[in-house]
C-alpha cells in the first residue's frame, strides 16, 4: 500500500487501469444504515436497543452480514472488523450525531432555477487520510474505509470512539483527458471539532493526520452510485460548466459522500479545487 498526501490543494496525477470495474462500494455510511430487520432476527428491536444489548451472537450477525455484502465487491472483511462495525452501526456512547464539515458559502451558478454548481470555502483543518492502491478502484475504497473505521473506533492514541463526520471524501487522480482514474485512491475523514486542536494519533502507521490548508472548491451534487464510470462522467460534466479550465486543479478531484449508498436518492458531490493564485 502506498501512502501519500491528501490535502485539499490537490495531488499528483497518474494513469488509471485500462478498464475499470463498475461494482459499488462499502462505506462507513453503509454501516450506519442497517435496517432493524438486519440487526435483529425478529426485527422487533430498535437500533439503539440492539446496540445497547448486543452480545457476541449479535455482533457475529453484523459481521457475517457485511462479509456477505463485501464478497460481492471482491473484498474480504476480517474477523477483527466485528467491533468497529458494531460501534459504527449502533449508538456508541449515546451519540448518533454526524457532524458535517463546516464551510462558508460563496456563490452558486444557476440556470433555469437549477443549481449548476456552488462555490465554497473550507477552512484549514486536520484530516485523517490513507492512500491505497489495490487491483481495482472499489477495492481501494473499501480497504481504505475499513482501516479508517478502526481508527475512528478506538484504535487511536486516546482509545476512544471519535464519532462520525460527513462527508467522507475520496481524492481521485486522473489522466490528462479525464478518461481514466488512477489506482492510487485517498480516503479521508474530517476530525470532529473537539479533536481538531489535538488530533488523536492512529495506531495504523499508514494513516496520516494532515493539516489541509484553507481551500476554495467548486462543487456539484449528483445522485446514484459512485464508481469509475460515474466519477469520470461527473468530472467531465462539471468541467463543461466551468468558464475556464485554468480556474481549478486539473488532475486531482474529490468525491464527497453524504448518504447511504443503498438509498435510491443517494447524495454525492464532485469537488474541483480552485487553483491557487
Amino acid at each position: 500500500m502506498d501512502r501519500g498526501g491528501c490535502r485539499l490543494n490537490g495531488g499528483g496525477g497518474g494513469d488509471g487501469p485500462e478498464s475499470g470495474s463498475q461494482m459499488g462500494m462499502i462505506t462507513l455510511e453503509d454501516l450506519q444504515s442497517l435496517t432493524e430487520d438486519q440487526l435483529s432476527d425478529s426485527g422487533n428491536g430498535s437500533l439503539e436497543e440492539e446496540g445497547e444489548g448486543m452480545d457476541d451472537e449479535g455482533q457475529g450477525r453484523l459481521l457475517h452480514y457485511w462479509q456477505d455484502v463485501a464478497r460481492g465487491h471482491q473484498v474480504e472483511v476480517p474477523q477483527e472488523m466485528a467491533q468497529p462495525i458494531q460501534q459504527l452501526t449502533t449508538n456508541n456512547d449515546g451519540r448518533h450525531d454526524r457532524e458535517c464539515v463546516p464551510f462558508t458559502f460563496i456563490m452558486c451558478k444557476e440556470k433555469c432555477a437549477e443549481v449548476l454548481y456552488e462555490k465554497r470555502q473550507y477552512d484549514q483543518a486536520h484530516w485523517a487520510c490513507i492512500t491505497c492502491r489495490e487491483e481495482t478502484y472499489e477495492q481501494s475504497i473499501c480497504y481504505g474505509f475499513m482501516r479508517l473505521m478502526k481508527y475512528i473506533c478506538q484504535q487511536n492514541s486516546i482509545d476512544k470512539y471519535l464519532g462520525m463526520t460527513l462527508p467522507i471524501v475520496t481524492v481521485v487522480r486522473t489522466n490528462e483527458n479525464h478518461t481514466q482514474i488512477s489506482q492510487d485512491v485517498t480516503v479521508a475523514y474530517y476530525l470532529p471539532p473537539r479533536y481538531q486542536a489535538q488530533p488523536p494519533l492512529p495506531l495504523d502507521t499508514d494513516i496520516v493526520i494532515e493539516i489541509w490548508p484553507t481551500a476554495t472548491v467548486y462543487t456539484r451534487a449528483f445522485t446514484g452510485p459512485t464508481n469509475e464510470v460515474t466519477i469520470v462522467n461527473e468530472i467531465n460534466g462539471l468541467a463543461e460548466l466551468m468558464e475556464s479550465p485554468g480556474e481549478y486543479v486539473n488532475d486531482s478531484f474529490i468525491v464527497a459522500g453524504y448518504t447511504n449508498p443503498a438509498h435510491a436518492n443517494r447524495r454525492n458531490e464532485i469537488w474541483f479545487l480552485e487553483r491557487p493564485r
